[in-house]
């Protein structure tokens, strides 16, 4: 028969989650704004940067009058993503490291590094380097994720950003893909409908059709 496995790849949002470099100005905060008491029904405001757990970011991010989420068409979000082992990697990853896999134009990547490993903020995680992103660009692809809260570390003026986001690449940071083999998937991750931002979280997915072969 045919076997759906939905794979969940983000980050649960809660007030003590991992958050970039443990800040606190970072934690998003859930406030009561209706009791049962009070009310008579229960309501939640959210306060939350648009950087938080899985999400993505659009060029308006680094770039000045860069382009925003209103700009994107949905099949940015949908379709094929495929997941590449670099749990070799150490430190960061380069072009070197992306030259052996199978990119193409219009792919959505995901990479999966020792940051997976871990649940825990790692101030020495994996990141992208400037070599690596110019290679991306160059291959035209639509996307890239990655296992951590940033896809670079802190590098001056931020190229790894602004080479992908400059060719309107979007960028999805805040992946869990410790349990992921590296294969390629059915992919979603839709993030919210808000209107010009220069970010937005997203639940992400991956879908395995057929697995019992």
């Amino acid at each position: 028969g045919n076997i759906m496995i939905i794979h969940d790849i983000s980050m649960s949002i809660n007030p003590s989650m991992t958050v970039y470099k443990n800040r606190d100005n970072k934690r998003p905060e859930l406030i009561n704004a209706a009791s049962f008491e009070k009310e008579g029904v229960f309501e939640t405001k959210l306060s939350m940067n648009l950087h938080t757990g899985t999400h993505i970011d659009f060029p308006l991010h680094t770039i000045q009058n860069g382009v925003n989420s209103n700009q994107y068409e949905l099949e940015t979000f949908l379709g094929i993503a495929k997941v590449f082992d670099l749990l070799h990697v150490n430190d960061h990853i380069s072009e070197s490291d992306l030259l052996p896999l199978d990119i193409k134009e219009n792919d959505f990547v995901l990479f999966k590094t020792k940051n997976s490993e871990s649940e825990s903020f790692d101030f020495e995680f994996i990141y992208v380097d400037l070599s690596a992103a110019k290679y991306l660009s160059k291959k035209k692809i639509r996307g890239v994720g990655i296992d951590s809260l940033g896809i670079e570390r802190n590098q001056a003026n931020h190229p790894t950003h602004d080479t992908l986001l400059s060719q309107n690449i979007v960028i999805l940071e805040g992946l869990r893909l410790n349990n992921i083999s590296a294969k390629t998937y059915d992919f979603i991750c839709l993030p919210l409908k808000i209107d010009a931002v220069e970010a937005l979280p997203v639940r992400a997915i991956l879908i395995e059709n057929d697995v019992n072969q």
